[in-house]
């Protein structure tokens, strides 16, 4: 069944389970035994065989611990220790009363993630996360509901990193656009003018990135995320209260301390900062060969290294002055183990999404897909649009980014390098910006994941309320690359995306806004 049309079982199978059940543990558990199964020819003992390597090796493989694995889940708990610190402090709620008096309406709370998520963009994950510590508080005292948090944080991050050279992307990407260049012997044009010149033909990035704004201009809450709006207006109740698995959310466990200050968020979060990005600096440059430039240093980079001791660091200094506070505090093991616990729903989601992801790769599902677009024998000036569906299904499906890339930019570079040259920058920006658009639109995808564990948001709630801006911007792009193929130029198709994304917004725009 690997290789084959069988191969899209789990993975479809997962998603309608999803959509209709809104259990993603349940869904992916499911998708993850249907998979199981068909790799062992259903096999019981054999399934159970797989399932338990399947799980161990996220922690041990090759003889020795996962240790970038085990960084990022660290990361995830040393997060929730340093958000309940901040919270249990007072910092938080210090903060959103400063920030009351200066940021005065809903719109412009909304900017704060918005504007944040373009100027972090360093690396996905840490955007993801950083950006919702920021500021969840901000957003929280207008509040905006977390499903309306978690899209202006997901749909920045990725799209923001993808576009961006100077990030943990960025440098692998032009790393690859490399090699594919010497394998298909193109000398006329390097690595880093490549990616350059693919920036103004990812047509859904600028799509998804005008779509962020637009929505928060003119107040467009698309599908269920209509119904998280009018709840967070008209009760307060930032999540849906059905749902109590939620990462990150503390569910007020304990009272902030009455002396608390705005030092209390902004320094732990000030540290997390600096001593991420020095580390994800300092590891790069050890890492280059010879002498280190900016593009070397972060091809090289250690993301998960530099999360995990910038986030060690962080928690450390929000401890301390959490213990630094007068009498009338919290316990402390209880503000230490209410945070990690805020955290278990991610971890949960997140190690039975890396599970699925390579059951779905044993199948061989990224290369079934891929094999279709290379046994197409449509015209070359249409290989762009043709390119983005397909590595969009194929994101969606396999929940990563990063392996749609390392799949499809050969195969891509490949058909554009033997049909027609001159294509090939379109074409493996097609590859970018389908794997982007399948990556928001996949509940397994890792950054879809942090992006609601840095709003508090349910995961699921997330998934469904972005879809509708997900789905307009890829509609958008797809009229970008089908005026493409008819005009063989970028200006006009890219200036097109963004007219049919307006007039949307102005579509989907509510009668009166607030």
């Amino acid at each position: 069944m690997e290789g084959t049309i069988y191969s899209l079982i789990p993975a479809v199978l997962m998603l309608i389970l999803v959509i209709a059940t809104r259990q993603v543990l349940l869904s992916l558990g499911l998708g993850i035994l249907i998979g199981a199964f068909m790799l062992t020819g259903f096999d019981v003992t054999g399934t159970l065989s797989l399932l338990w390597q399947e799980f161990y090796t996220i922690f041990y493989t090759d003889g020795a611990l996962n240790i970038g694995n085990l960084y990022l889940l660290s990361f995830l708990l040393l997060l929730g220790v340093m958000t309940a610190f901040m919270t249990a402090s007072g910092g938080s709620r210090a903060f959103g009363k400063w920030a009351i008096s200066r940021v005065k309406t809903k719109r412009s709370a909304s900017l704060v993630p918005a504007v944040l998520g373009i100027i972090i963009f360093i690396d996905d994950y840490f955007n993801a996360l950083a950006v919702g510590q920021v500021a969840r508080p901000v957003t929280d005292r207008q509040k905006v509901s977390r499903a309306k948090l978690a899209y202006y944080i997901d749909s920045t991050s990725a799209p923001v990193t993808v576009i961006s050279p100077i990030s943990s992307w960025g440098a692998y990407i032009i790393g690859t656009i490399g090699t594919i260049l010497a394998a298909n012997e193109i000398t006329d044009i390097g690595a880093f003018e490549a990616f350059i010149q693919m920036i103004p033909y990812n047509f859904y990035v600028f799509a998804a990135l005008l779509l962020v704004f637009l929505t928060i201009m003119l107040k467009l809450d698309l599908g269920s995320m209509k119904k998280h709006e009018r709840r967070a207006e008209e009760t307060g109740e930032l999540t849906d209260p059905k749902h109590t698995d939620i990462p990150g959310d503390l569910n007020e466990e304990f009272h902030p301390h009455d002396n608390g200050h705005i030092r209390h968020l902004l320094v732990p979060i000030a540290v997390l900062v600096v001593m991420t990005v020095g580390l994800m600096i300092f590891t790069g440059v050890r890492a280059s060969e010879g002498s280190a430039d900016i593009l070397s240093t972060f091809a090289n980079t250690n993301v998960n290294f530099s999360l995990f001791y910038g986030g060690l660091t962080a928690a450390v200094v929000a401890i301390l002055m959490y213990t630094g506070l007068p009498s009338g505090k919290s316990p402390l093991r209880k503000v230490l183990l209410e945070g990690i616990k805020a955290m278990l729903p991610a971890i949960y989601i997140l190690v039975l999404a890396w599970m699925i992801g390579s059951v779905i790769d044993q199948l061989s599902t990224g290369e079934y897909l891929a094999g279709l677009v290379q046994a197409s024998n449509l015209n070359v000036a249409y290989l762009p649009l043709l390119i983005f569906f397909t590595a969009g299904f194929m994101a969606l499906a396999t929940g990563t980014s990063w392996g749609t890339f390392g799949i499809m930019l050969p195969i891509a570079g490949e058909i554009a390098a033997v049909t027609d040259p001159s294509f090939i920058v379109p074409a493996l920006s097609a590859v970018l910006a389908g794997s982007v658009f399948g990556d928001h639109c996949s509940p397994i995808s890792d950054t879809t994941i942090l992006s609601s564990t840095g709003a508090g948001s349910h995961h699921i709630d997330h998934v469904l309320t972005q879809l509708p801006y997900a789905i307009i911007a890829a509609v958008a792009a797809s009229t970008g690359y089908f005026l493409f193929a008819l005009l063989e130029s970028v200006l006009v198709p890219l200036l097109a995306t963004l007219l049919v994304v307006v007039a949307a917004g102005f579509l989907f725009k509510p009668e009166t806004n607030s």
